[in-house]
């Protein structure tokens, strides 16, 4: 039996148990019914998007081979404040240039081994296929390089990752770079596209136009996450990135990035940003309370409470073992498993508490077994609601803080929380694993495991 119908025969065999991919499975299944989406096993019906995948070359919820792909080394930029940080008027192309060139700067790369590229980006048209390849350009990369984009919403980084991995494991080249990029400065998600007038017919469809806010005051509401939880949550992850830039712990992955902004006269003037514009050392619980909310009266998602809107690029090249070898690349860490599980749209934080368990199942760990949880802060609701129903403790969660104080670029995320964590994992120099973990609009969840080899 070959490798791939090995794989597909376990899919297809592998019995579905709770904590499997949640799929509607009748009316008690709906999470506005008697009983919730979590206390609800998954449907067989749930097969046939992995299936799908599964024949297309891609893993879904599948067990990789850790013993195949490596993660050689991982740079991201400062993440900036939208509309007015240092980045408010650096196109994501020259973002993404900045962490390519360090990319291969730093590991003494030709460009002309890398066999493809592959960006994550979600506000670009086309999800920045035009980006990506004008980044390559400017980075020295040569036209012989393929590329391409994806667009996944804030999963988009991490499922760039996962693209250039299933190009790894499939044979088609043996080294390859992921991306991630987002200017929330120059583009904004206020334009649905083109979508059928039947779409308020359907509720699930309809659901997919509910704004972030709401959704995230969805959660808090269904699920009683209160305002305090929130606060309490964001003042934590404010004080664990204030430690962190204050200890320099970002320096290693962070590439300063010399760029031009433009005053409100039209003046320009040459800046370098050198670290995250979003932390903000001197939040305390007394200041988070005075914010009003945000999406909705007497709501309790807030500006202090919810991720920053950002600027930023990050990047992680990938290689089979055996090519990172034979070019003396150093291997930073290996990607075991990856899942990405659909949830209703209209409560689409929860996705990570269905995304991980599905992970860690694939990788044959369990939750006690992992060092670190790089779980995204969209919103202070979801990421307390995923955090409680797992049962993580706090302190293995985003320990050098997360979006709410260092801002949510939404193409770079993924990539950047892979940097982050993987980063971590080296500087506290022992063998460990870690989880990257995020929602999605319109109802998803994703999740990758990490090994840090040791030194």
């Amino acid at each position: 039996m070959t490798r791939a119908s090995a794989t597909l025969e376990e899919i297809i065999l592998r019995p579905w148990s709770r904590g499997d991919v949640p799929v509607k499975q009748g009316k008690g299944n709906h999470p506005g019914g008697s009983e919730g989406l979590a206390d609800q096993p998954a449907s067989p019906g749930g097969l046939h998007l992995i299936l799908f995948c599964a024949l297309s070359g891609y893993n879904q919820g599948v067990k990789l081979d850790s013993a195949l792909l490596v993660v050689v080394h991982g740079r991201r930029t400062p993440i900036g404040r939208s509309k007015r940080g240092g980045f408010k008027d650096t196109t994501p192309d020259e973002l993404l240039s900045a962490v390519m060139t360090a990319i291969l700067q730093d590991l003494n790369l030709p460009p002309e081994a890398l066999g493809d590229i592959c960006m994550g980006n979600v506000l670009q048209p086309g999800a920045g296929a035009l980006t990506v390849r004008i980044a390559q350009f400017l980075s020295g990369i040569p036209e012989t390089v393929p590329c391409s984009a994806v667009n996944r919403q804030c999963s988009s980084g991490l499922q760039a990752l996962i693209n250039i991995a299933g190009g790894i494991r499939n044979g088609a080249y043996d080294i390859g770079l992921a991306c991630g990029v987002e200017s929330m400065s120059l583009r904004t998600a206020d334009n649905p596209g083109d979508i059928s007038s039947r779409t308020m017919e359907n509720s699930k469809a309809r659901d997919c136009l509910t704004p972030m806010g709401i959704t995230s005051e969805n959660v808090a509401e269904k699920f009683g996450i209160s305002r305090k939880k929130q606060d309490a949550f964001a003042l934590a992850s404010q004080q664990k990135a204030a430690r962190a830039q204050q200890l320099g712990l970002f320096r290693a992955e962070i590439v300063p990035v010399t760029t031009t902004v433009v005053d409100d006269k039209g003046n320009q003037r040459t800046i370098t940003v050198s670290q995250d514009e979003g932390i903000r050392p001197s939040t305390t619980l007394e200041g988070l309370a005075k914010l009003k909310p945000s999406f909705k009266a007497n709501g309790s998602t807030t500006p202090g409470n919810a991720s920053q809107v950002s600027d930023g690029a990050a990047a992680v090249l990938l290689a089979k073992r055996s090519k990172a070898e034979q070019l003396g690349l150093p291997v930073l860490g290996v990607l075991k498993s990856f899942a990405v599980v659909g949830v209703p749209p209209d409560i689409m934080g929860i996705g990570p508490a269905y995304a991980i368990p599905v992970a860690l199942e694939k990788a044959g760990l369990t939750l006690n077994d992992i060092d670190i949880y790089e779980i995204n802060e969209a919103f202070a609701s979801q990421a307390v609601y995923c955090i409680e129903k797992l049962g993580i403790p706090l302190e293995k969660v985003n320990p050098l803080g997360g979006a709410i104080a260092l801002g949510h670029p939404l193409g770079c995320t993924g990539t950047r929380q892979v940097v982050t964590l993987l980063n971590e994992l080296k500087r506290r120099g022992k063998r460990a694993y870690g989880v990257v973990s995020m929602c999605m609009g319109t109802g998803m969840g994703a999740a990758a495991v990490f090994e840090y080899p040791g030194n």
